[in-house]
Parts: C-alpha cells; structure tokens; sequence
C-alpha cells in the first residue's frame, strides 16, 4: 500500500478546520451562558474533542501503524499521571 492512498485530501482537512472552528464557538458561547456546573464538563467535553481532531488529522495519528498508537497511549497516560502526580504533591506540601 502506497503513502498516497493512506493521506487525505485537502476536503477531509477543511471539514476538521470547520468542526474546529465550530467548537470554537460552541465554547465561547457556552462560556457567556449561566449553566452553572454542567458547564465544566461541556468545555472540558469541548476541548477533548478539539484534541482529539488535531490528534488524529493534523498530527497524522490516524494513519499511522496500530503498533505506534499501542506505545504512544501509555506512554502518554503514564507521563501526564506523573505530572498530575508532582503537581498535588507540591500542592499537599506547601
């Protein structure tokens, strides 16, 4: 299979553009509304999303072996558990 086939085209970058934009201002919006909690969550949903979509187009996630995203996600869930880790540790100890 050729690199060709696997890459897509300009149209697939443009509709992740548009959905970016999109949530953008599903943000915004939603930061000028009084949902009180719930609004936490919805801007944190928001976000993860956003992530994921640069992820998995921009980054190129989405066309790589099965193999690399198998070592990339624990490595990474191990690094951020680290992070959050020392952060209420120095939190804890202040």
């Amino acid at each position: 299979m050729s690199d060709a086939k696997r890459e897509p085209g300009y149209r697939v970058y443009l509709l992740v553009y548009g959905a970016l934009v999109c949530l953008t201002a599903i943000t915004v919006t939603s930061a000028s509304l009084s949902l009180g909690r719930i609004a936490i969550l919805i801007v944190l949903a928001i976000a993860a999303t956003k992530s994921m979509l640069v992820l998995l187009y921009f980054m190129h996630l989405r066309y790589e072996k099965r193999l690399l995203i198998r070592l990339l996600v624990p490595i990474v869930v191990v690094t951020l558990a680290i992070f959050i880790g020392l952060t209420y540790t120095d939190i804890l100890y202040r």
